[in-house]
């Protein structure tokens, strides 16, 4: 008798997704992971998210980046994540990397922002409870935060893992030399950071000055987010604003998207086509052709956009004229909106 609703892995998942190493370390991710940032809170039919995860770990992402805010409302990414993965998932569970993060604002009162160790602790327990896991296998404080002495937020990493609530753990938009400061501390502390997760795109490229260096320096990986700048290195743009993108719905700043930034995006989306890509796809690829970067951090709010964004993975390496041509419009545009936490200490 057949169960059609009983969820069973593609066999051949491995055969096609690369993995490499985070860093100096042992853990390997896949070369794009699928962030659940916008798509998965309770604005979305749970099964439409449920088709994007399955089609997602059927093609080898094994990675699933959450965080505590994530929504909306806060936290039901995580609770929709929970209940996908004890309906799915909970087979593979020894096959998947499962990350969530603190930091920015969940909640009101003193508690509820920062980098404190009862912040980070409490949360990391709300998230498991919401996703109905028993640890998480990487856990980032998601900001730095200036009210909070770098050793007690880097302390607090550490009784995560020693607890058995994270078996890694890393930062985000930390910069350079806040980054080597917390590392000092974790390698006295005895449990390194792993991984950071930096914003970075062909319009935000405020890593290549020095973080990839200094994650390169420190034995870190570097999980890149927001490669596609928020939709707009994406076709969506190309003849107007829809209604139905981040900038049609008021949820991203209007003057990231101005006459300068259009015109870069149409010669881009050229030299996409001419290689055989979509804008997306190539501005994927972009991302990781750098050695420091692991893994691409997409979103996805259909299974057609998950699988376009998959596709970078079958382009051919970027000649040297090609990135000398994408270099003439991939500057910063001023859309780096993570750029004041990262200056905050």
């Amino acid at each position: 008798m057949a169960y059609p609703d009983v969820y069973h892995a593609n066999d051949n998942r491995y055969e096609t997704m690369p993995y490499n190493r985070s860093g100096n370390t042992g853990l390997k991710l896949p070369a794009i992971t699928l962030g659940l940032w916008h798509n998965f809170g309770d604005d979305r039919p749970l099964e439409t998210q449920r088709e994007i995860l399955r089609t997602a770990f059927d093609h080898g992402v094994t990675h699933f980046d959450l965080a505590n805010n994530y929504g909306p409302p806060q936290g039901s990414a995580e609770a929709n994540f929970g209940r996908i993965m004890a309906k799915d998932f909970a087979p593979y569970r020894d096959e998947m990397i499962i990350s969530s993060k603190a930091g920015w604002y969940m909640q009101d009162g003193p508690y509820g922002f920062g980098g404190s160790r009862k912040y980070l602790v409490a949360s990391c327990d709300a998230s498991l409870k919401r996703m109905g896991l028993d640890y998480v296998d990487i856990f980032y404080h998601h900001r730095p935060d200036p009210d909070t002495p770098i050793e007690e937020t880097v302390a607090a990493l550490d009784f995560l893992v020693r607890s058995g609530r994270a078996l890694y753990v890393g930062v985000s938009s930390y910069s350079p030399e806040l980054t080597r400061r917390a590392q000092k501390i974790a390698r006295e502390l005895g449990t390194p950071l792993t991984i950071h997760q930096p914003s970075y795109s062909m319009f935000n490229r405020w890593i290549e000055d020095e973080l990839l260096a200094t994650c390169a320096d420190e034995g870190m990986g570097v999980i890149a987010f927001s490669a596609l700048a928020q939709g707009l290195l994406t076709d969506r743009y190309l003849d107007g604003v829809p209604e139905s993108s981040r900038l049609g719905a008021h949820k991203m700043n209007s003057g990231f998207l101005n006459d300068d930034t259009l015109t870069a995006i149409r010669e881009l989306n050229a030299i996409a086509l001419r290689r055989g890509q979509s804008l997306a796809q190539m501005a994927i690829s972009w991302v990781l052709r750098r050695d420091e970067v692991t893994s691409a951090l997409i979103g996805a709010s259909s299974v057609e956009q998950l699988k376009n964004s998959l596709g970078a993975l079958d382009a051919a390496p970027f000649s040297d004229e090609e990135l000398a041509e994408i270099d003439k419009w991939a500057v910063d545009r001023g859309i780096n909106q993570w750029q004041g936490a990262t200056e905050s200490v």
